[in-house]
């Protein structure tokens, strides 16, 4: 039986490669696919309680069973086409979601949100910074597991917009490098009333960082690294 293998952010580097075909036996569960790379690769084993595991881009159990031509992403903590977005999701629902790797226009994104009923909009904008932890920042770059990101993304917004009651909600991830003073997410939350506006716009930034599959790179004058955060407790195994 064959699968094929996806690697992200840190463990594209672990593992030397970002994608591979896998042989494995007729059965196997994704656990398989982790203990045969950790046996390879001793640096990702020492990972193994920070790792997710994504099967057919869904968050998965070690325990899922896998079947011919399956998917299957490695992926480490978060830190997050032609056209302007590479992927969207929009409805009649008037949420936005989408990835680019174009310039993020916010105010574009609060005028497709704003209705007449609403009394506050509220945009939120990560920018990026000249520096890290004591070091020079030069600029940063952003990969994602998108078909899956963008999917993590949307049911994340309806789920924030529905709890605090907001009109709409959009939210937009840029990818690859950015530069100092750069946007690369904005989100933009419309509403009758401000404090669901604030309070949805929190939570909404706060657990993108968690649970959307978007790793960064942060590049400085004396080498690059990946950043290492965490990943929400909802989506462990």
């Amino acid at each position: 039986m064959k699968v094929h293998v996806l690697f992200f952010g840190l463990l594209k580097d672990v593992i030397g490669v970002s994608e591979q075909d896998l042989e494995l036996a007729a059965g196997s569960r994704l656990s398989a696919v982790f203990a045969h790379y950790s046996v390879q690769f001793p640096r990702l084993a020492a990972m193994s309680a920070s790792v997710v595991v994504a099967h057919n881009r869904q968050f998965a159990s070690q325990e899922t069973e896998l079947s011919e031509g399956d998917e299957v992403a490695l992926l480490p903590p978060v830190s997050g086409g032609s056209g302007r977005f590479t992927h969207e999701v929009s409805g009649p629902d008037g949420h936005f979601f989408a990835l680019t790797h174009q310039p993020i226009d916010g105010p574009a994104l609060e005028a497709r949100l704003l209705e007449g009923h609403d009394g506050a909009v509220l945009t939120f904008a990560g920018v990026v910074r000249n520096n890290s932890r004591g070091r020079r920042t030069l600029y940063l770059d952003y990969e994602c597991y998108e078909p899956m990101a963008i999917g993590v993304m949307a049911e994340l917004g309806r789920e924030i917009a529905g709890k605090y009651q907001v009109s709409r909600i959009g939210m937009i991830h840029r990818l690859g490098r950015m530069e100092i003073g750069e946007a690369s997410v904005v989100i933009v939350v419309s509403s009758p009333h401000r404090k669901a506006a604030y309070d949805a716009s929190l939570e909404a930034i706060n657990r993108l960082k968690k649970i959307v599959p978007i790793w960064k790179k942060e590049h400085f004058e004396d080498g690059e690294i990946w950043v290492e955060g965490e990943w929400d407790e909802t989506v462990k195994p």
